[in-house]
C-alpha cells in the first residue's frame, strides 16, 4: 500500500490488532504476553503485529530473545490530525445546512 494513512487505516479495521493496540495503549510488552488473552497462537499474533508495524503503528524492540513491542505515538497523531481536518469539513457543512435551512423558513412560499 502506497499510501502511509490508508495503511495505517487498514490496519485498523481487524478487531484482533484494534485489542492489541489497546494492550499496547498500557505499556510494552512482548508477543506472547499479547498472545494470551487473544487465545492465538504466537505466530498468528506475529502477524497481525506485522502488519502492525509496517503501518507504522508499533515498533519491535531488538532484545535477542525478547523483542518488546510499543506503540508509536507519532502515527496516531497523522490520523487523528486527518480526522480533525475531515470533521471540521463536516461541521462547518452541517452549520452552512442549518442556517440555509433556517434562512429559507423565513421566506414566505411562492405561488
Amino acid at each position: 500500500m502506497a499510501d502511509p494513512l490508508s495503511a495505517k487505516f487498514s490496519a485498523l479495521s481487524d478487531p484482533t490488532r484494534r485489542a492489541i493496540l489497546a494492550r499496547l495503549a498500557l505499556g510494552e510488552t512482548t508477543l506472547s504476553d499479547l498472545a494470551q488473552p487473544l487465545a492465538m497462537s504466537t505466530p498468528g499474533v506475529a502477524k497481525h503485529l506485522d502488519v502492525l508495524e509496517r503501518a507504522g503503528l508499533i515498533a519491535r524492540g531488538a532484545r535477542s530473545v525478547v523483542r518488546p513491542v510499543r506503540l508509536q505515538p507519532d502515527a496516531f497523531a497523522e490520523m487523528s490530525h486527518w480526522i480533525d481536518a475531515c470533521r471540521q469539513h463536516w461541521e462547518g457543512s452541517f452549520d452552512r445546512l442549518a442556517a440555509h435551512l433556517a434562512a429559507t423558513a423565513d421566506e414566505p412560499d411562492a405561488p
